[in-house]
């Protein structure tokens, strides 16, 4: 007995998943995911993409109407380790979770996510919302066991791929590092060879000028020394441009405190080749938030560490004594560091520069300073205020937002967004019931035609397919309109709300209320103080951005360190000419300023009689000390007015000296008022004037002036 074997063709995948395919898909949008890991893969890997963007195509054979079809190609040239940073599968995920997407098409699963935790939260969205994924191979539902179970593996597979691919290059990298041949970027003062040999830049200048770094940071200590004695002679840092059409030129820049900071912290100038400075840590890779989470391995702790493989320009006990004393001019600064009592903390933004203002509690009241252009290049600071009037003024701010009437003000606000809201619903309704009666009057013209009269028939049903797709589109809209609408208050709410604003002043100004538990509030409120001061005059003003993007810009007067700052000084001091010229005291004056509503600068409320002595006798209206200095000082002697004009100091720095014992000085006990008088002949004169210009060291400054 013959058999005959019958060979049965084996269907394509489409044909094979067809029947998955259902009504309640093709209702629903079809999204092709379009990704390249990087830049250059889209300028090399052309083909990748166009087969991409042709699986278009397949969704029309598929059964999807092309309108329907949409294209999400917002994560080209992004990488699919993680879900962060891609708005494309974001917006992938949150499409499926609206209900809107039916199928899901892409070259293969690498392309969705090579993370096993963003590939498994599509699925289950998937699965949730009847989604179904398709690849090259095939289509497959999230829903259906034999289904998930194959795509959890193909998602395992294009994890573990991206996986052994890195660790192949990093073992790679790290095999030719070991060798001390893996080439990195060079420091400035170093230059490689065509033999890819690196040396010390043949520029002699350049030499030098790092020679210098590293000298002036033995003599100072501190990298603000350094940096402000290249600063205070014009000394500019080499580089050499590492990219571009310029690439090897030299180049001088303006130093700053970064580039000497990885001077001091590169052990390549004490000749070693170090690999592994800067490992990651990804638990500081922080979501939402900008960073690489690179962090500064100890010494030790290196993954390569070769000695004398370069030339050097310290050697390795000057390299090592350089980085214990950064880390202990560290471990001094961040002993002083203490939660302060500024209000706007990390809020604060200079309306000049736009940097960060920083508060400071050294001087016993604390400041807002805008400390970037100074630190980071030794340049003049940018604008210093007390912090008790910025706070103020902010705090009134708040208090106001927070007042009962502005709540209801609030509270009515979102009253009429809601009806608002209603009347969009309303319209919503009306434009449905016109997209159904369109509909409606498309399917009575379809049934009434004679279905023998085929040309007529064609052209009503594109018609009526045309008014269904225009009723899904605007379901769906109106659908997503619904989804993006905030949520309404109870009328519970608005009574808490309401109970809350009455105690909020009484709890603010509360003496058991801390520092920190207002800070949380404004937090809560403002996104960031912009700080204006009118040059350096008592006036400024801030500007307010509220969390919800609306602004609110105040006025409020700073105290000012000298009378000369005030906007109205020359107005002051014409009314004390007239005063005087009058025949009133300086206390007779002082009392009539007063009462006029004059105010003096800093915190003092009112003015008397030495403050009007000082004004008349710094604009020329009195010859104070002319009839003392010439008989009552010795040889040699200065007041301490006329020593700090001869040293371009001010009278208070010169006061602090003496304080210190700086200088030598005797009190004029035969003067009423027993001034200072400062003994300094021409040597004295020069030292004075090496200690002015000399770096501010701190603890080092008695160490300094012995040496000097």
């Amino acid at each position: 007995m013959t058999h005959e074997m019958t060979v049965i063709p084996i269907a394509r995948p489409e044909i094979l998943s067809s029947h998955k395919i259902s009504g309640r898909h093709l209702d629903r949008v079809a999204m092709v995911y379009v990704r390249q890991s990087t830049a250059q893969q889209l300028i090399k890997h052309q083909e990748s993409t166009r087969l991409q963007y042709g699986l278009t195509e397949r969704a029309a054979a598929l059964g999807w109407p092309r309108e329907r079809i949409v294209v999400v190609d917002d994560d080209l040239g992004r990488s699919g380790a993680t879900a962060e940073g891609r708005p494309g599968f974001q917006r992938l995920v949150a499409e499926v979770g609206l209900d809107h997407v039916g199928i899901i098409l892409g070259i293969e699963m690498s392309r969705l996510a090579r993370s096993c935790r963003d590939w498994h939260q599509l699925l289950e969205v998937c699965a949730l919302f009847g989604t179904l994924i398709g690849d090259l191979d095939g289509i497959y539902d999230p829903a259906n066991y034999n289904d998930r179970l194959l795509l959890g593996l193909k998602g395992t597979m294009s994890e573990a791929e991206l996986h052994v691919l890195k660790q192949r290059m990093l073992q790679g990298k790290l095999a030719k590092a070991r060798r001390g041949e893996l080439g990195m970027l060079l420091p400035i003062g170093y230059v490689r060879k065509p033999s890819g040999e690196a040396v010390l830049d043949p520029d002699e200048q350049v030499r030098s000028t790092v020679a210098l770094v590293f000298d002036q940071f033995d003599a100072r200590g501190t990298v603000h020394g350094v940096l402000r004695y290249l600063v205070d002679h014009g000394v500019r840092m080499p580089v050499r441009a590492a990219s571009g059409s310029s690439k090897g030129d030299l180049e001088w820049h303006r130093p700053n405190r970064v580039t000497l900071l990885n001077m001091l912290h590169n052990p390549a100038y004490a000749g070693a080749y170090v690999y592994g400075r800067r490992p990651t840590d990804p638990r500081r890779k922080q979501p939402g938030r900008a960073g690489t989470g690179r962090t500064v391995a100890a010494t030790g702790t290196w993954q390569v560490f070769l000695k004398d493989r370069l030339p050097s320009y310290i050697s390795w006990e000057r390299y090592e004594a350089n980085v214990a004393q950064l880390t202990a001019n560290r471990t001094r600064a961040m002993s002083t560091v203490r939660r302060g009592s500024a209000l706007l903390s990390g809020l604060l933004v200079c309306g000049r520069c736009g940097y960060r203002m920083a508060p400071q509690y050294g001087s016993g009241y604390p400041r807002y300073v805008c400390l970037r252009e100074a630190s980071d290049y030794a340049g003049k600071l940018c604008i210093s205020v007390a912090a008790g009037a910025v706070d103020d003024c902010v705090s009134a701010l708040v208090l106001q937002a927070l007042q009962p009437a502005a709540l209801e003000v609030s509270l009515q606000v979102a009253e009429n967004i809601e009806a608002e809201r209603s009347r969009l619903e309303e319209s919503w309704q009306q434009r449905l019931e016109r997209g159904q009666y369109e509909v409606d009057r498309a399917l009575r013209q379809y049934n009434a035609v004679e279905p023998e009269n085929r040309l007529v028939v064609r052209t009503l049903e594109r018609q009526l397919e045309d008014k269904l797709a225009a009723q899904r589109a605007l379901e769906e809209d109106r659908r997503r309109f619904a989804t993006e609408q905030p949520a309404t208050l109870s009328p519970e709410e608005r009574e808490a709300i309401r109970a809350l604003a009455a105690d909020i002043p009484a709890l603010w100004a509360a003496a058991t209320t801390t520092s920190a538990e207002r800070q949380t509030i404004v937090r809560q409120l403002v996104d960031r103080v912009e700080l204006h001061v009118e040059g350096t005059s008592e006036r400024a003003r801030v500007v307010v951005h509220w969390v919800g993007g609306h602004r609110t810009a105040s006025s409020f007067v700073r105290p000012v360190a000298r009378t000369d700052q005030l906007t109205y000084y020359r107005d002051l001091v014409e009314r004390i000419r007239n005063l005087r010229e009058d025949g009133l005291t300086s206390v007779q004056a002082a009392e009539k300023l007063n009462a006029e509503g004059w105010r003096p600068p800093k915190r003092r409320p009112t003015f008397n009689a030495e403050m009007v002595r000082t004004i008349m006798s710094r604009s020329g209206m009195t010859t104070r000390g002319a009839a003392w200095q010439r008989p009552m000082l010795g040889p040699n002697e200065w007041i301490v007015r006329d020593l700090a004009a001869e040293l371009g100091m001010p009278m208070i720095s010169l006061y602090a000296w003496l304080r210190r014992g700086w200088v030598r000085a005797r009190r004029i006990e035969e003067h009423p008022r027993k001034p200072w008088a400062i003994h300094a002949d021409a040597q004295e004169l020069a030292r004075l004037r090496a200690l002015r210009v000399a770096p501010k060291l701190g603890w080092r400054s008695e160490k300094w002036l012995a040496s000097a």
